[in-house]
């Protein structure tokens, strides 16, 4: 088969992807906006909060490597219904609980539990089959870019729904807009032959889910990207939930964090897009070191500059070139090891070490700032954390390991 002739094909697939991505992260990385109405007007505290929404983080990252093994099985056409659904109920349900165990029930479970469905691990792995593996990189930051510009659009949106209507009626729009992500899985609703590229089906020709799972949980650089992802989880789940707070602590508006989350989207944009780039000409994992120790300097400069407006948009644009940058270098080592059959499945185990990390950021944080007054602790603690995710990714085996079907 002529892979040029097929490319253009795989070009709906990724716009899909990338629609798709675009309204699930979008919604789920707006959700920081609503602690303090919530708070406000439910009567709990910001520790009760965040333990629900790090309850999400986890399973927003647990249902990652169950959602992609079964699109790798059966496609992925079910998986994104499903998923849309799960966020339609879940975001539609909140303003009807008042209880931590509600908020765990609706925005812990099954708003996380769809928007898992529809992100990274199946729609990456919906695509790369279809795309020859020189293409992979760019591919998957073009639909990390929409994640990017999900978060760009929604989160003034939200902030602006919440300040005219209230934040019953913005999570209830969110719903609405979760609708979208049914349609969206048409074009991704089943499984096609893959691109065959001699360089890389000869690595998962009769091999099983299982004894793929067996060799890579063998391989150390498999869990060196482990151990960098689950200090980027930290990272992204303690920004995400607790910026707005951060700001709100320094006497600004709740349109500065709005701003700010917007920005962190529209930067990411040009990043997820500069890594897809860069990811075809130079090492990966370097790429992936380069982005965290960067993320250590820019949390060192923010806490000795003033807490202004500037400082806050500022800090926002250096962090949004690689806030979710990091996930197609990272998804394209995966496949680099072990080949595109499985990806669904071993990159979403590496996104559950992601959400393990996040539900730590997302809950820690919170505990912090309710025992100090304040969220210094959390900000050291993330530059170590940034500092080790780059250290992590240096020792990597950055070439293709070949795998044998195993013998009776």
């Amino acid at each position: 088969m002529n892979t040029t002739s097929q490319s253009p094909r795989y070009w709906p697939l990724v716009l899909a992807a990338t629609a798709t991505l675009m309204v699930t992260m979008g919604i789920r990385q707006s959700m920081g906006l609503f602690v303090s109405p919530i708070g406000k007007a439910t009567g709990l505290g910001i520790a009760q909060i965040s333990f629900a929404l790090a309850i999400g983080q986890f399973v927003w990252g647990a249902v990652q490597p169950l959602f992609g093994a079964i699109a790798d099985q059966r496609g992925p056409g079910r998986v994104l219904i499903a998923g849309g659904l799960l966020l339609v109920a879940g975001t539609a349900l909140v303003p009807f609980f008042d209880s931590q165990f509600g908020l765990l029930m609706t925005l812990g479970v099954l708003t996380a539990a769809g928007a898992g469905a529809g992100s990274f691990s199946v729609l990456i792995g919906a695509t790369a089959q279809h795309v020859p593996a020189e293409k992979r990189s760019m591919v998957g930051g073009v639909i990390n870019a929409g994640g990017s510009f999900g978060q760009f659009v929604f989160a003034p949106f939200v902030q602006a729904f919440i300040s005219a209507f209230g934040w019953a009626a913005a999570m209830w729009a969110l719903a609405v807009a979760a609708l979208s992500t049914l349609p969206l899985a048409w074009p991704l609703r089943r499984r096609e032959a893959p691109v065959r590229v001699a360089a890389t089906s000869s690595t998962t020709n009769g091999i099983t889910l299982r004894e793929q799972l067996r060799v890579a949980l063998r391989d150390r650089s498999y869990w060196m990207l482990h151990v960098g992802f689950f200090t980027c989880g930290v990272h992204i789940a303690f920004l995400v939930t607790h910026l707005p707070t951060e700001i709100a602590m320094c006497g600004l508006s709740p349109q500065v964090s709005a701003i700010s989350l917007g920005l962190i989207g529209l930067f990411n944009i040009g990043g997820s897009l500069g890594i897809g780039w860069l990811g075809q000409r130079y090492r990966m994992k370097h790429l992936l070191a380069l982005m965290y120790a960067s993320r250590a300097a820019l949390i060192a400069i923010y806490m000795v500059s003033p807490p202004t407006p500037t400082t806050f948009f500022l800090f926002a644009a250096g962090l949004g070139l690689t806030w979710l940058a990091t996930v197609p270098p990272t998804a394209g080592l995966v496949g680099k090891l072990f080949g595109p059959r499985y990806l669904g499945t071993l990159f979403g185990l590496t996104l559950l070490s992601h959400q393990i990390g996040g539900f730590l950021g997302a809950w820690v944080g919170g505990l912090v700032v309710e025992r100090f007054g304040g969220y210094t602790w959390m900000w050291y603690a993330d530059i170590a954390l940034a500092l080790i995710a780059a250290a992590a990714n240096l020792p990597i085996r950055e070439t293709k390991l070949v795998l044998r079907p195993a013998t009776a």
